[in-house]
């Protein structure tokens, strides 16, 4: 294929079928390679999408400045294309995202806005409420705010979900992906619900999120909210992204388990994702014992492992997270580090 500019080889991304780490799991399971994306992640579908709108309805103008608040994955999405488009990008962050993703954030040339990661939503440091800010200061800006615009979910209505739908032949059966603000989740979903009603749809979430207990209450608790470390999974708001009626089953992960499953993709099936793909992999160990045989099941991972080579697949932060002790890992990195020893 040829393209004109990197853009246009945004979409399209391979399904993988998963073999040795689903081995014992009842069904066949796929994995919908978003990192396959140029920018790396499932993010560049909703950047391109969002700013294409906005461009067409003279909200977003020449020259003018792109504002978002982040995790990492859409502010490189949305720097790739400013840098394409000739616009400025200024994001913010929280204290919680790996400085890989801060490095190729400015690499990108954005300004990145680092903000505190244990506040409330409406408090002035948070990055939501920092991105508003920057919006209201900065002339000829636009905050695309990527929670509450529904462009995000529209635009994986518009791809991943009939992308999806063709590749498998549906034949899916199961849909199984990450809920942060919730477009990849919802517009896939919807897309796939309208083609068949009887497809689960599993929306995976982190211990110390507000979500699972959302869908299943309609209680927004502030006591569920803690310090979790998975990237790209979870709220401490309800983004109008996440559309709960097209979800079946919420399903929590813990951020040991998530990790290691990430690291587990990497040396049993060759793929190095991030931190939420191992999340998503969790969720399907979760419901293993709910599957039948002819069950066909896909596993939306959202972005590249190259992310998170300070976090996950680093063994020293692993160790100081507590993750490592007890496990193969650690015993292998014991050893390791023994042989090292006597040969110095």
């Amino acid at each position: 294929m040829r393209y004109n500019n990197i853009l246009e080889a945004i979409g399209h991304t391979p399904l993988v079928k998963l073999n040795r780490i689903t081995r014992g799991i009842r069904g066949t399971f796929y994995a919908k390679l978003e990192s396959s994306n140029p920018g790396l992640s499932a993010k560049d579908r909703i950047a391109i999408h969002m700013v294409n709108k906005a461009e067409k309805e003279g909200r977003l103008k020449p020259g003018g400045t792109i504002i978002e608040a982040t995790s990492g994955n859409t502010g490189f999405s949305i720097a790739m294309i400013s840098a394409i488009r000739g616009y400025r990008c200024f994001l913010t962050v929280t204290s919680k995202i790996s400085q890989e993703k801060i490095n190729l954030l400015k690499a990108m040339g954005a300004r990145v806005i680092l903000c505190p990661k244990s506040v409330k939503p409406e408090d002035p440091r948070s990055y939501y409420m920092r991105a508003k800010q920057l919006a209201k200061e900065i002339p000829n800006s636009l905050y695309l705010n990527q929670n509450f615009n529904t462009d995000n979910c529209e635009a994986h209505y518009l791809s991943t979900g009939p992308e999806i739908w063709e590749a498998t032949e549906g034949k899916i059966t199961h849909l199984l992906c990450s809920t942060g603000t919730g477009g990849t989740l919802s517009g896939t979903a919807q897309y796939l619900k309208e083609k068949n009603p009887n497809i689960q749809i599993v929306a995976i979430d982190a211990y110390g999120s507000v979500l699972k207990k959302y869908y299943e209450t309609g209680v927004y608790d502030e006591n569920e909210i803690y310090s979790y470390r998975i990237e790209g999974t979870g709220k401490n708001i309800i983004p109008a992204n996440v559309k709960f009626e097209h979800i079946d089953r919420y399903v929590k992960v813990t951020d040991k388990d998530s990790a290691f499953k990430a690291r587990r993709l990497a040396k049993q099936e060759g793929m190095l994702v991030g931190y939420s793909s191992g999340a998503v992999m969790q969720g399907l160990y979760e419901i293993r014992n709910d599957l039948k045989k002819d069950d066909v099941g896909v596993l939306i991972f959202a972005d590249h492992g190259s992310r998170y080579l300070g976090k996950i697949f680093n063994d020293e932060w692993m160790e100081e997270q507590g993750f490592l002790y007890g496990s193969n890992d650690y015993k292998y990195m014991l050893k390791w580090r023994k042989f090292l020893r006597s040969i110095s």
